[in-house]
């Protein structure tokens, strides 16, 4: 139980659904329905079965996104393994032992290694600012910025003139 325990608050900074959590949110929503079946019962109130049909909603879209989740990265995991297959099949008759992925210092990485593709990198350069345009740009202040961009309170007061003398 306890290795439970230190399983879910591990897995909590652990990105994707991981089995701990599944089965706590899983026991949690169980949890919920009992409540709201004690509750009905002694109460008699139609409240607890519309809110028991909420939770059983919210309880089997949460199942129902976790396995279109697992099933998104199944086929991920599948189409990576077979572009290494055929970069493997590939190599083979060209004699050459690493993957041939190319780093961003110009070499080749192996297997083991970092791996990305051209447009990734392309993307990743993209992201920095300081690549965008060879140097960083200075903000303009607003005593720099043009009459279109800052409105005043005079500007709205011609607004407001301008409605009163259409009506």
């Amino acid at each position: 139980m306890a290795t439970f325990f230190t399983d879910l608050i591990s897995s909590i900074f652990t990105p994707g659904p991981t089995p701990s959590i599944i089965v706590a949110t899983n026991a949690s929503f169980a949890a919920l329905q009992v409540v709201f079946l004690v509750l009905l019962i002694l109460t008699y109130s139609v409240h607890f079965v519309v809110l028991s049909f909420l939770c059983a909603g919210l309880w089997w879209a949460i199942n129902w996104f976790v396995t279109e989740l697992e099933a998104a990265n199944k086929q991920e995991r599948d189409m990576k393994q077979s572009r290494e297959m055929k970069r493997g099949q590939g190599q083979e008759g060209m004699g050459v032992e690493d993957s041939g992925t190319e780093t961003e210092g110009g070499g080749t990485q192996s297997e083991g290694g970092v791996s990305g593709s051209m447009s990734e990198r392309k993307t990743e350069r993209l992201l920095r600012p300081e690549d965008a345009q060879g140097v960083l740009r200075k903000r303009m202040s607003s005593g720099e910025a043009s009459s279109g961009d800052l409105s005043t309170d005079s500007d709205w007061d011609k607004v407001s003139e301008a409605e009163e003398v259409d009506r």
